[in-house]
């Protein structure tokens, strides 16, 4: 819309010959000159701003992906250790109030209550490996010892993907307060997005070679 008026404003100048008409028509086209190069600005930015977020979803997306399978695997693995009455019942009953609490967070939304439900979920899985240890026969059951691996490497996946998910929101969040790209942030209500953190001390994934010695 402003650069027809430009070309008008233009035409007006050339077919007036006095020079205050011709300099206020210059002023004018100074003025819508830079009006156009504004919003063309303000459209990039706005057009990066869409392109951040999408990837902060996308990134987020490819979280709960494993983190729904893992949520399938979690009973078969718990319902393995059951089948041995000596199992130590509270530690089964730790990984299945974690795994409960992971789910409610993950519905919700909820990504602070999302880390801390992983921290407590990745040391209910961290005990329960480590308890497996004094079951010789539970570690020779073919069965367990496939969803162990199974579970471990969507443990490895969702470490990695966490990591692509936090750059992504550390990214979105940089921008949203830089300027001028806040003024564009605010008016369109561009929001800040939240990391997804665990306790440092539950941050060990759970390795099958080191706890297995194989």
């Amino acid at each position: 819309m402003i650069a027809p008026v430009i070309v008008l404003a233009l035409s007006f100048s050339q077919s007036h010959s006095t020079e205050g008409e011709k300099g206020m028509v210059v002023l004018i086209v100074i003025v819508l000159g830079v009006m156009f190069l504004a919003v063309v600005y303000g459209i990039t930015i706005y057009n990066g701003l869409v392109q951040i977020k999408y990837n902060v979803s996308t990134a987020w997306a490819n979280i709960d992906v494993l983190l729904k399978q893992r949520h399938d695997e979690l009973p078969k693995l718990v319902e393995t250790c059951r089948q041995y009455k000596e199992f130590e019942q509270a530690t089964l009953e730790r990984v299945t109030s974690a795994r409960g609490q992971v789910h409610q967070a993950r519905e919700s939304g909820d990504i602070q209550a999302l880390g801390a439900a992983e921290t407590a979920l990745r040391s209910g899985l961290g005990q329960l490996f480590a308890v497996v240890e004094a079951y010789p026969d539970l570690k020779a059951n073919q069965q367990f010892m496939q969803l162990l691996s199974r579970i471990t490497a969507l443990e490895d996946g969702i470490a990695d993907r966490r990591e692509l998910y936090n750059e992504s929101v550390n990214i979105n969040n940089v921008r949203i307060e830089q300027f001028p790209d806040s003024v564009v942030a605010g008016m369109y209500n561009f929001r800040r997005a939240q990391m997804l953190s665990f306790d440092a001390e539950e941050k060990r994934d759970v390795n099958i070679k080191r706890l297995f010695g194989s």
